[in-house]
């Protein structure tokens, strides 16, 4: 099927990843249907993005709305799931069960919903790519939490790429990439984690949204390639360094 014919649904499409993902869809003459939480960043998104692209202001962890969305949709093509949540991060003794709770149900109940949903609309030998984290197979301190949310959705990749069949079922695990992801930390932090894992991944630098997007489109375009996570981390996985 040309690549003219074919839409593209991005959850969390409206900042950071998904944004990019959105834009480098566009770009490779897709249609793109955008979703996120907030009303005032969707509608800045998709005036960023232009023609060819349209969305819905929708909350991925309600799962009437997600369902409806998608049953709304008609035939699509493609979905990207980048929803996340938040960070649960820091030293393993003193972390919050409920930050670890919220990480979990922002990005592993949250992707679980959206993907189900998805199968009420996806084609045949369409696809679905979950955007997870390089935490989930690096040996960072302080990131046990993020490690365990981000793998749980790694672990279903090759399930669901054998269950959904012929539907390709694929992730991709980006290090360490500038995106508002990072406003939780203040600026001087936040940048010298960005210095430290730039010394250390032999790429010499921290992602950008550009790179992971880039990713998502190889793995939509790859009718061969399901049941994959594919680290987009600058080799980062190669030299470990603590965060």
């Amino acid at each position: 099927m040309p690549a003219s014919t074919e839409r593209v649904v991005v959850i969390g499409g409206t900042s950071g990843i998904g944004l990019a993902t959105a834009q480098e869809q566009l770009r490779a003459g897709r249609e793109v249907v955008v979703t996120g939480r907030d009303k005032n960043r969707l509608d800045a998104a998709l005036a960023q993005l232009g023609d060819g692209a349209s969305g819905v202001s929708m909350d991925a962890l309600d799962e009437t709305a997600t369902h409806d969305f998608f049953t709304g949709l008609g035939t699509v093509d493609h979905v990207v799931v980048a929803a996340t949540g938040s960070t649960a991060a820091g030293p393993f003794g003193e972390l919050p069960i409920a930050e670890l709770r919220a990480a979990a149900e922002g990005k592993l109940v949250a992707q679980t919903v959206a993907a189900q949903a998805a199968l009420k609309a996806l084609r045949p030998g369409g696809s679905i790519t979950f955007v997870t984290a390089g935490s989930a197979g690096s040996a960072r301190p302080g990131t046990a939490g993020l490690a365990a949310v981000n793998a749980a959705v790694e672990a279903m990749v090759p399930v669901l790429a054998v269950e959904l069949a012929p539907i390709r079922v694929n992730a991709v695990s980006p290090g360490i990439v500038d995106t508002p992801w990072w406003d939780w930390m203040d600026a001087e932090t936040r940048q010298q984690v960005f210095d430290g894992f730039a010394a250390t991944a032999p790429a010499g630098r921290v992602g950008r949204p550009e790179d992971i997007a880039g990713a998502i489109g190889y793995l939509i375009g790859a009718t061969f390639t399901t049941g994959v996570v594919l680290p987009v981390d600058g080799g980062s996985r190669l030299r470990p360094a603590g965060l």
